[in-house]
Order: structure tokens, then C-alpha cells, then sequence
């Protein structure tokens, strides 16, 4: 068995590959190549073949690009358009005005996208335009789509949730289940921020009071249904037994070209542009998937999983104190590493210590993708910053460095809470699941 040495050499050579430029998934291939080769020969290069056919033919895996496509059909038809006018007249006339349609509306999205990314872009394109013709911090208003954006991996159903139960055999009904409390938890969190902000610093954003008639507002609610419906759709076929989150997923992009199809924006360019980005990202997801897969089997053959729980059990560090050492590893991690990169690269090797320590594998797989979010939004590689900058087109991306402090405060007190009460993800499972 290889020992804890042998294991952080590897883990460091990983990480030496993607700075030299490599993409994660093949740096995972490479490290697990030179792993074998110099521990155990060529013989387990032989059933790479066998590993591979053997991932990419679990059924779990085709929910990823269903649950993609869902999101690029909402976003391509205009109904996260009229769901983001909508918001914007019953959350505008709070302090802080518009900026909380930005939470409001990556919430609704996150609830049927999956993607964290796509969320960001969707927002960024709808939200930026209106801003410009109003009176805003612009730092904060950019911060808080990009923090928004984090809640597409935490809302069921989530992309990354659905990884991390291919990864660790975790259930992902109960993984999408455990998210919900916290996503409305952290969405409630994020808004309450704006308020005080706006209350503290007069100026920085304003309420906008609307001529609007009440009626008017009731009649805009419509366009909130197709969400709604998607989501309790997949999530109550989940709940119930009724389909696998394959299946759902399925149904849910049925219900999205119904939906796109009443909103008149069904079309052959359309679907055309909803199946291309589709296939990119659910090739990207995929491939690296595949090599964190295959890793994953080379360091069971060599006794990694072991040899890591082992040390830290020689340690005697207690339960806290390894929640808080992987706080502050994922912490750096996320300043360099793509957040899905860091989640897969890592699972195999924490995982199983987290299963020695007693975790509740459905709490740390929430708090996992927090520490995601985080990742997602700190600098120097936080993808949501780079897309909202991207979409945003002008100034420099130090601004959404200043905007996002705010946020992540949030986020990492959120943190801070879930470890205090951990029943706040394990009790709604443990309840629906019982």
C-alpha cells in the first residue's frame, strides 16, 4: 500500500499539470498513468478501456446534459425573461431595490437549471441592460449576480449534486433534498445583506416604487409557473418514486418545449442553439468525470483511501477539527482551481475520511458545494466574476472583486451555521427519506 507521502506527491503532480496549462481532466488521466506505472506496471493501464465503458454507461450520468438542456431551452424561449420582470415588480420597492430581483431570480433559475455558470450568464444578460438606466452602486449590483449565481449548485436539482452522488454512491434525492432549506436559507441571507448595506450606506441602491396596480402584479404571477412547475415536477418524481433523477430530468425538458412552445419561442434555431451548448458543456462535464472516475479507481488499487484515513486517524484530530481543516483547504484550493475541477480531483480522497470521522455523507455533500460557491466567487479564478464580466463588457473585473466581498462574508457564516446545526441539511431528508 502506497503511503500518505506517496499520495500528496500525487495530489501536488495533479495540481503541477494544471498550472503547466493542462486541462483537469487530463492531468487527472496523467497523474493516474504515472501513479500506475510506478507503483503497479502496465497491467491496470490494460482495463482502462473496461473503466471507461463501465462509467459512461451508468444511467445516473444522463441526467447532467438533460438537466442543461433544460435551462438552455428556458433561457433561449424568454421565460427567464418574464420571470426576472416579474420579481423585479414584487422585490423592487425593498431597500436595496432591483439588486434583489438579481437573488430572487438566480434562486427561481437555480431551481431548474443545475449550473451555476448558466445562471450567472442568464442573469448577467437579463439584469445588466435595466441597471444601466438607473441609479446603483454598480459594484454591489454586479457582486450580487455573481453570488446569485452560486444558488444553481446548490438548489435542487444541481449539476454538481448529481456528481458528487455518482462519486460517492450518495443518494441524489436526498442530496437534492437536503439543499432546499439551505438554499432558501442562503437566499434569505443574501437579501438581508442588501438591506442592511442599502440601509447603512444611503445611495448605494434605491428602492424603486413603481406605478403599479396590485392587479397588474397578480397578473404577472403566471409567468412564474413554468418554473414552479418544472421543479416540483422533477423534485416530486424524485420524492415519490415515481422516476429516477434521469427521468425526471427527461420530463422536465419535455414540460420546457410545452413551455417554450406556448411562449412562442420554440423554433429550429432555437433548439439548434440549445442542443450545441448543450453538448459542450455536458462533453466538458463528462470528460472530466470520466478521469476523476478512473483516478479514483487507481488510488483504491493502491491503497490511498486507506493509508489517508489511517494518518488521520493517528492524528486524533476530532470531527471539528477536520470540518475545519477542510474549510480552510478548500478555501485556498478554490483561488486556484475550477470549482468542479477541485470537487472531483478531491472527493476520492476525502471522502472516505469523512466516512471514518462519522459525517452524515448528505451534510458534507451540501457543504461541499458551499465551499463551491465560495470558489466560485473569490478571486483569482472565480468563474461567476470572469462571466459577469464577460457579459458585462466594460470596466475591469476589480470591480466585482470589491462587489463580491459582501457575499462571501455570507456564504462563509452560512458555513459557520450549518457546522453549528447540521440538522438544518440532514433533518429534511431524514424526514422525507425515513
Amino acid at each position: 500500500m502506497i503511503d500518505v507521502t506517496g499520495a500528496v506527491v500525487g495530489f501536488v503532480m495533479m495540481l503541477g499539470f494544471m498550472a503547466l496549462g493542462l486541462h483537469v481532466a487530463v492531468a487527472m488521466l496523467l497523474t493516474s498513468i504515472v501513479g500506475v506505472l510506478a507503483f503497479m506496471g502496465t497491467a491496470p493501464l490494460e482495463s482502462y478501456g473496461n473503466q471507461l465503458w463501465s462509467i459512461m454507461n451508468d444511467f445516473l450520468l444522463t441526467s447532467i446534459p438533460l438537466f442543461v438542456l433544460l435551462g438552455e431551452l428556458l433561457l433561449r424561449s424568454g421565460v427567464t425573461d418574464r420571470m426576472y420582470r416579474t420579481l423585479s415588480l414584487w422585490l423592487s420597492p425593498l431597500p436595496g431595490g432591483l439588486i434583489h430581483t438579481n437573488i430572487g431570480a438566480s434562486s427561481v433559475f437555480a431551481a431548474v437549471s443545475g449550473s451555476s455558470v448558466a445562471t450567472a450568464a442568464t442573469i448577467s444578460t437579463v439584469a445588466l441592460p435595466e441597471f444601466r438606466k438607473r441609479r446603483y452602486n454598480e459594484k454591489l449590483v454586479l457582486g450580487s449576480i455573481a453570488a446569485g449565481a452560486t444558488l444553481g449548485i446548490l438548489i435542487p436539482p444541481s449539476v454538481n449534486l448529481i456528481i458528487f452522488g455518482a462519486l460517492t454512491n450518495t443518494s441524489i434525492g436526498q442530496l437534492f433534498v437536503g439543499g432546499i432549506i439551505p438554499g432558501i436559507c442562503l437566499t434569505l441571507l443574501f437579501m438581508a445583506s442588501i438591506i442592511v448595506i442599502a440601509n447603512v450606506f444611503p445611495g448605494t441602491a434605491e428602492s424603486v416604487a413603481e406605478d403599479i396596480s396590485m392587479a397588474e402584479k397578480l397578473r404577472s404571477l403566471v409567468h412564474l409557473i413554468p418554473p414552479a412547475v418544472i421543479f416540483f415536477v422533477t423534485m416530486g418524481a424524485i420524492y415519490f418514486g415515481w422516476a429516477t433523477p434521469t427521468e425526471a430530468a427527461g420530463a422536465g425538458v419535455i414540460l420546457s418545449l410545452g413551455i417554450a412552445a406556448v411562449y412562442r419561442g420554440l423554433s429550429w434555431k432555437m433548439l439548434h442553439e440549445s442542443f450545441l451548448s448543450t453538448m459542450r458543456t455536458s462533453a466538458l462535464c463528462l470528460f472530466i468525470i470520466t478521469a476523476a472516475f478512473y483516478l479514483n479507481f487507481v488510488i483504491g488499487v493502491m491503497g490511498v483511501p486507506q493509508a489517508m484515513t489511517d494518518y488521520v486517524a493517528s492524528l486524533g484530530v476530532s470531527t471539528l477539527g477536520l470540518i475545519l481543516v477542510l474549510v480552510v483547504f478548500y478555501l485556498v484550493l478554490g483561488c486556484f482551481i475550477e470549482t468542479l475541477s477541485m470537487m472531483v480531483g478531491t472527493i476520492p480522497i476525502v471522502f472516505p475520511i469523512i466516512l471514518y470521522a462519522g459525517i452524515d455523507p448528505i451534510w458534507f455533500g451540501i457543504f461541499l458545494v458551499l465551499m463551491m460557491e465560495l470558489a466560485l466567487i473569490t478571486p483569482p479564478v472565480g468563474m461567476n466574476l470572469y462571466v459577469v464580466q464577460g457579459i458585462r463588457g466594460q470596466g475591469t473585473v476589480s470591480d466585482l472583486f470589491v462587489g463580491i466581498l459582501p457575499f462571501v462574508a455570507v456564504i462563509g457564516i452560512f458555513v459557520a451555521v450549518i457546522i453549528a446545526f447540521p440538522a438544518l441539511v440532514t433533518w429534511l431528508p431524514g424526514l422525507m427519506f425515513r
